[in-house]
Protein backbone atom coordinates (compact mmCIF):
# COMPACT_ATOMS: atom_id res chain seq x y z
CA UNK A 1 0.00 0.00 0.00
CA UNK A 2 1.24 3.31 -0.81
CA UNK A 3 2.31 5.76 2.06
CA UNK A 4 2.36 8.93 1.60
CA UNK A 5 3.13 12.52 3.33
CA UNK A 6 3.07 15.76 1.10
CA UNK A 7 3.26 19.30 2.82
CA UNK A 8 3.71 22.58 0.48
CA UNK A 9 7.92 21.82 -0.38
CA UNK A 10 7.88 18.22 0.62
CA UNK A 11 7.15 14.82 -0.19
CA UNK A 12 7.51 11.63 0.75
CA UNK A 13 6.02 8.23 -0.70
CA UNK A 14 6.75 4.51 -0.28
CA UNK A 15 7.55 3.75 -3.40
CA UNK A 16 10.18 3.66 -5.96
CA UNK A 17 10.41 6.16 -9.22
CA UNK A 18 10.73 4.62 -12.58
CA UNK A 19 9.79 7.01 -15.56
CA UNK A 20 6.99 9.14 -14.51
CA UNK A 21 5.10 6.47 -12.50
CA UNK A 22 5.60 5.79 -8.92
CA UNK A 23 5.83 2.02 -8.28
CA UNK A 24 4.50 1.55 -4.46
CA UNK A 25 7.06 -0.39 -2.40
CA UNK A 26 7.21 -0.52 1.67
CA UNK A 27 11.08 -0.55 1.08
CA UNK A 28 12.14 1.90 -0.49
CA UNK A 29 11.09 5.89 0.77
CA UNK A 30 11.17 8.49 -2.25
CA UNK A 31 11.74 12.02 -1.26
CA UNK A 32 10.32 14.74 -3.84
CA UNK A 33 11.71 18.20 -2.98
CA UNK A 34 10.10 21.29 -3.56
CA UNK A 35 7.83 20.08 -6.38
CA UNK A 36 6.28 23.15 -7.74
CA UNK A 37 10.02 24.48 -7.78
CA UNK A 38 8.76 27.45 -5.23
CA UNK A 39 12.17 28.07 -4.17
CA UNK A 40 15.79 28.47 -5.42
CA UNK A 41 18.09 25.69 -4.50
CA UNK A 42 21.61 25.22 -4.75
CA UNK A 43 23.74 21.64 -4.52
CA UNK A 44 24.73 22.81 -0.58
CA UNK A 45 21.10 23.14 0.84
CA UNK A 46 19.39 20.36 -1.60
CA UNK A 47 22.36 18.18 0.31
CA UNK A 48 21.65 19.45 3.51
CA UNK A 49 17.42 18.58 3.25
CA UNK A 50 18.54 14.94 2.07
CA UNK A 51 20.65 14.45 4.72
CA UNK A 52 17.89 15.95 7.64
CA UNK A 53 15.72 13.11 5.84
CA UNK A 54 18.24 10.67 6.18
CA UNK A 55 18.43 11.44 9.99
CA UNK A 56 15.02 11.74 10.68
CA UNK A 57 14.30 8.14 8.35
CA UNK A 58 17.35 6.75 11.17
CA UNK A 59 14.85 8.03 14.23
CA UNK A 60 12.44 5.84 13.62
CA UNK A 61 14.59 2.88 12.74
CA UNK A 62 12.71 -0.26 14.31
CA UNK A 63 9.41 1.68 14.51
CA UNK A 64 6.04 0.63 12.28
CA UNK A 65 6.25 2.60 8.92
CA UNK A 66 2.86 3.92 9.36
CA UNK A 67 1.40 7.32 7.52
CA UNK A 68 1.14 9.46 10.87
CA UNK A 69 5.30 8.68 11.21
CA UNK A 70 5.82 9.37 7.31
CA UNK A 71 3.61 12.86 7.99
CA UNK A 72 5.46 13.85 11.36
CA UNK A 73 9.42 13.55 8.76
CA UNK A 74 7.43 15.25 6.11
CA UNK A 75 6.78 18.15 8.83
CA UNK A 76 10.23 17.91 10.27
CA UNK A 77 11.34 18.84 7.06
CA UNK A 78 8.94 21.09 6.20
CA UNK A 79 9.97 23.15 9.05
CA UNK A 80 13.83 22.73 8.29
CA UNK A 81 13.42 23.84 4.79
CA UNK A 82 11.50 27.14 6.44
CA UNK A 83 14.66 27.50 8.81
CA UNK A 84 16.85 27.83 5.58
CA UNK A 85 14.66 30.44 3.86
CA UNK A 86 15.33 32.51 6.88
CA UNK A 87 18.50 31.73 7.30
CA UNK A 88 19.46 32.79 3.29
CA UNK A 89 20.27 29.02 2.25
CA UNK A 90 17.76 29.16 0.05
CA UNK A 91 15.31 31.91 -1.66
CA UNK A 92 11.88 32.43 -3.20
CA UNK A 93 11.76 31.55 -7.02
CA UNK A 94 10.02 35.09 -8.10
CA UNK A 95 9.72 33.21 -11.43
CA UNK A 96 7.97 30.68 -10.38
CA UNK A 97 4.34 30.15 -11.60
CA UNK A 98 2.95 30.25 -8.22
CA UNK A 99 4.20 32.54 -5.49
CA UNK A 100 2.58 31.51 -2.42
CA UNK A 101 4.71 32.81 -0.09
CA UNK A 102 3.73 30.30 2.34
CA UNK A 103 6.94 30.76 4.81
CA UNK A 104 6.31 34.88 4.63
CA UNK A 105 6.63 37.82 2.15
CA UNK A 106 9.72 37.85 0.67
CA UNK A 107 12.93 39.56 2.50
CA UNK A 108 14.33 42.77 0.26
CA UNK A 109 17.98 43.76 1.07
CA UNK A 110 17.37 47.97 1.83
CA UNK A 111 20.19 48.12 -0.85
CA UNK A 112 17.81 46.61 -3.23
CA UNK A 113 15.45 49.03 -2.56
CA UNK A 114 17.53 51.77 -2.81
CA UNK A 115 18.68 50.34 -6.34
CA UNK A 116 15.18 49.76 -7.44
CA UNK A 117 14.34 53.64 -6.55
CA UNK A 118 11.56 52.91 -3.25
Amino acid sequence: MLLKSTTRHIRIFTAEVEGQDLIPNDNVLTLDVDPDNELVWNDEALKAVYQKFEELVASYDGEELTEYNLRRIGSDLEHFVRSMLFKGQVSYNLNSRVNNYSFGLPRVDENENKLLGA
